[in-house]
């Protein structure tokens, strides 16, 4: 039986493996892809580089005529409506006059507040949401061009809701949230759930404190080795962030990006060496103990992933669903039933927009080791509903219908 659990999890470890591109370099993770490929409900949410939505390509004035435009909402305000519901990731209760915002290339603007219950329902760039912007907001001129001008009662573009996302705001807690960039006006208004994390004294960070520290020309260097990597010239800023490490030893956010680049070119005892060095800089600092779980993922150190993967989700147990899950397959292989099934437990219930379909699979694998079967057959059910054409689709499938031929006797009547 041992060894059975352990070929499976290494095909479901080698679909995670596609989590490690969407861990962005800066700035945190984005949204890994789901195995299936297509587009989660409400969204793929944004953040960090290769991420976010892609516009329309421009319309050609000489070759327009009466042709219809292929998405009206690009060029014409429309309502958008939105609706969800927020809710404390430890289950406790809600702080009250919590303000959902819409923030648009860093830019916030709050569009309503949230009930006493959590619920929220709101049209966004409405102008009567003029009145409810604080000195912490940006002005009404502002929102013109980049978060949709309020003067516009009948809604907003596709265009003013690119590099967008909804979430909420509350001081001392953090807020998931939800990208707006591929939205509609026609799409279904229910966002689902956001979840919000009171933020401890002892959490860790995804900016490192190194970085104030680090002296002009260590900082000149490493800002040059970020312009070059967005523009595809890996190897000239490899050699900008050594040159940042170089001046200034301690400097844990180059590196950081110098381990990125490094592990993408291969280079994976170079990048384990650089984030490592990440962490002897700034210990808070999680971005690089994600990092090195990948790495022990991919080399298939169980023991070491579920290490350091357990260090990364005790310095941040909510912004990590990934870490989460990488600490669930460490335990699976492990043969940590328990520990492996609290992990994952703890991925699912943080992953709202279903982005980790993986986690349904892996908690049927430790449902059905426990021959649970009627639970391990949900969990399967769910992974095939948002990863319907995922690689192994297939074999999940054929191992569904095991599972249920297996709950069918628990199931049938007693008579």
């Amino acid at each position: 039986m041992r060894s059975s659990l352990s070929v499976r999890v290494f095909t479901l470890a080698a679909a995670v493996l596609m989590l490690a591109p969407a861990f962005a370099q800066r700035g945190g993770p984005a949204a890994p892809p789901s195995s299936g490929g297509g587009t989660p409900p409400g969204g793929t949410s944004g953040g960090g580089r290769g991420t976010g939505s892609t516009p329309s390509p421009p319309i050609n004035p000489n070759t327009t005529g009466n042709q219809p435009n292929p998405n009206p909402d690009s060029t014409f305000a429309r309502p958008l409506f939105i609706s969800g519901m927020l809710m404390m990731d430890d289950g406790s209760e809600l702080p009250h006059n919590i303000a959902i915002e819409r923030v648009c290339g860093g830019i916030p603007r709050i569009e309503g507040y949230a009930d006493s219950r959590g619920f929220f329902s709101l049209q966004l760039g409405s102008r009567s949401a003029d009145a409810l912007q604080d000195a912490s907001t940006s002005g009404f001129d502002d929102f013109k061009d980049v978060a949709g001008s309020s003067s516009s009662p009948g809604g907003l573009t596709s265009q003013q809701l690119l590099n967008c996302e909804l979430r909420a705001r509350m001081p001392g807690y953090q807020s998931q949230s939800v990208d707006l960039s591929t939205r509609q006006s026609f799409d279904n208004p229910d966002v689902g759930t956001i979840l919000l994390h009171r933020i401890a004294p002892t959490e860790g960070t995804t900016i490192s404190a190194t970085t104030l520290a680090a002296p002009k020309r260590a900082k000149k260097a490493f800002r040059k080795g970020l312009e070059l990597e967005k523009k595809g010239k890996s190897v000239e800023a490899q050699t900008s962030f050594q040159q940042a490490v170089d001046l200034f030893p301690k400097y844990s956010e180059a590196w950081f990006e110098l381990g990125g680049i490094q592990r993408s070119q291969g280079q994976t005892d170079a990048a384990r060496q650089s984030f490592d060095a990440a962490i002897r800089a700034d210990a808070a600092y999680v971005l690089p103990y994600i990092q090195i779980s990948l790495l022990d993922l991919s080399a298939q150190r169980w023991q070491e992933l579920a290490d350091v993967s357990d260090k990364a989700v005790r310095l941040d147990s909510f912004r990590f669903p990934q870490a989460f899950l990488l600490n669930a397959i460490a335990n699976y292989n492990l043969h940590r039933l328990p520990a492996a099934e609290k992990s994952a437990r703890r991925a699912q219930k943080l992953d709202t927009q279903h982005r980790l379909p993986q986690v349904s699979r892996l908690l049927g694998l430790i449902l059905e080791a426990r021959r649970d079967y009627v639970a391990a057959a949900v969990e399967m059910r769910d992974y095939l509903k948002f990863a319907p054409h995922a690689r192994d689709a297939a074999a999940v499938r054929s191992q569904l219908e095991f599972i249920e031929k297996q709950s069918a006797p628990a199931a049938a009547p007693q008579p």
